[in-house]
């Protein structure tokens, strides 16, 4: 006689969670991240997804193929990371999970997510594991990982192309910086949930697939937004004698990289952040956050090389 293993599942509240994507003229991956979604095995969750006034259909797909399971808010032009509040305003679940229109979790990661949520309180960002969708669909096959949390003095960011919240920090501290408008919103969101006592952790386990797209990082947008918010990140949040410090530092770099690649762009993000300080609210962190805080100053400077 056969003897059949006993297979044991881990208990979970089936609690709600929101799932928060915002597109832009992607409607082919769109369908397929939602797709994805229906086929979690998490199943007590609603779909909202921001357009920014995409023009290749998006909003019309997602009506005419998705209306009874998708709450759509359509915008009339693209409003960047700002339209993520949006979402987050409407979300009615416990947990947030915020994606990207070409990025989607695996099967079983909001089960996961879950489960680590409801095991600490005190945690407020799950980061999930985001990995090259090519490199992995290839097999169709997704590696099983033992759950590795990262110490939290050290993990003080996130991908949003996956990463669960929880929906009460969101309330408490706000949503995306809406006057970034793109780049370094993650760091900033991360920075407040930290200051209000929260944890964020990642998990190797709880994995979401992104198309990497470089071509999309090719135009102006990048260079500049990144140099600009970077600037505003250090002068809503860094304690004075740092912010000074700082500060120095990217001025140097705005200057000598615009010379070195022969290109204006820094330089008028430089200005740019200084000519709109008013849009930016101080409020500096903990000294123990910005003290552990990893930031990649040069990361602004790379792409006119």
């Amino acid at each position: 006689m056969t003897i059949k293993p006993k297979i044991i599942y881990n208990k979970i509240p089936m609690k709600k969670v929101s799932i928060v994507m915002l597109s832009y003229n992607r409607k082919k991956d769109v369908a397929e991240g939602v797709e994805a979604l229906l086929n979690q095995d998490y199943k007590n969750i609603e779909i909202i997804v921001a357009d920014n006034g995409s023009t290749d259909g998006t909003a019309e797909m997602i009506r005419d193929k998705y209306n009874d399971k998708i709450q759509l808010i359509a915008l009339e032009k693209n409003i960047g990371i700002a339209a993520y509040n949006m979402g987050f305003d409407r979300a009615t679940g416990e947990y947030i999970v915020i994606l990207d229109d070409d990025s989607f979790p695996v099967k079983n990661a909001i089960t996961r997510m879950v489960e680590e949520f409801e095991k600490n309180d005190k945690l407020g960002v799950a980061a999930f594991d985001v990995r090259n969708y090519y490199d992995y669909m290839e097999t169709n096959t997704i590696p099983t990982f033992t759950s590795e949390k990262s110490s939290p003095r050290y993990q003080l960011a996130f991908n949003g192309a996956g990463v669960g919240i929880r929906t009460r920090c969101i309330r408490e501290v706000g949503g995306y910086p809406a006057e970034f408008f793109l780049y370094w919103n993650e760091q900033d969101l991360s920075i407040r949930i930290l200051n209000a006592g929260y944890e964020i952790q990642s998990f190797t386990d709880i994995i979401s697939l992104h198309k990497y797209s470089p071509a999309n990082r090719e135009s102006w947008r990048a260079p500049f937004y990144y140099t600009r918010n970077l600037y505003w990140l250090i002068w809503k949040y860094f304690p004075l004698f740092t912010l000074l410090k700082d500060t120095s530092r990217m001025v140097f770099y705005s200057i000598y990289y615009s010379f070195e690649q022969n290109t204006l762009i820094y330089f008028k993000a430089m200005l740019s952040a200084l000519f709109n300080i008013g849009n930016i609210q101080r409020q500096p962190a903990k000294k123990e956050i910005i003290k552990n805080l990893r930031l990649t100053y040069k990361l602004a400077f790379i792409y006119y090389k």
